[in-house]
């Protein structure tokens, strides 16, 4: 029998640890996706051993090394399509994708954000959120646009603030949340479950569960 599941690029630039709830979850049978390319823009990026580790191609596509972002991200995508993937997914990729690229790869380029998202977009998001007051803070997973972190959300995890919260005490309880949330996410779009009507995303089959929510956007 084919295999029918969705082939997945991981791209990123330090630790990977995203990238490693990804390919634990992907390791189930019933998983809808398989990670089958890896791509770092920093040579000596931790999460290279991981994808190593487990036996996925990876590459080094090291952005200095290019004259200009069109030729960096000419390499990067004639990876992707000589690897045949269907799906992208950002995992701490610190580079800002050209409009070019993301229309490219419209609806098929997944990022995690450590926000609830339309709220924080960008750097900082701890700090800001605890600068705001607000109660609840979190991760979201969204469909990539060229305005960034703007791109329709398929999940989100929520995370209370506590009163002695610090920005570091909140990431860690944050990226805590995001471990569970991308593999949730990953598994609704590759399983067909979160599908784009306009630029809202519809959830057919909402795997909702220990905090994540399926298809929600910030108030």
């Amino acid at each position: 029998m084919a295999d029918t599941r969705k082939r997945v690029a991981v791209l990123i630039s330090g630790r990977g640890s995203n990238l490693g709830a990804l390919i634990d979850a992907a390791a189930a049978s019933d998983f809808p996706a398989e990670i089958t390319l890896v791509i770092s823009n920093v040579p000596d990026a931790a999460g290279l051993d991981r994808a190593r580790q487990n036996g996925i191609s990876s590459f080094v596509i090291d952005h200095r090394q290019y004259e200009t972002k069109a030729a960096f991200e000419d390499e990067i995508d004639a990876r992707l399509r000589e690897a045949a993937i269907d799906l992208i997914c950002l995992a701490g990729f610190m580079r800002i994708l050209s409009t070019e690229f993301v229309e490219a790869w419209r609806d098929r380029l997944l990022n995690i954000h450590p926000s609830l998202l339309p709220m924080f977009p960008g750097l900082d998001t701890h700090a800001r959120a605890l600068a705001a007051g607000v109660k609840e803070h979190g991760a979201s997973v969204h469909f990539v646009r060229a305005e960034t972190d703007q791109g329709p959300v398929v999940a989100q995890s929520k995370v209370p603030i506590l009163a002695d919260d610090t920005p570091d005490m909140l990431a860690a309880r944050v990226l805590d949340a995001e471990h569970r949330l991308y593999p949730i996410a990953l598994k609704l779009v590759a399983g067909g479950k979160a599908r784009m009507v306009g630029e809202r995303v519809m959830i057919d089959d909402s795997e909702a569960s220990g905090g994540v929510t399926a298809g929600a956007t910030a108030p």
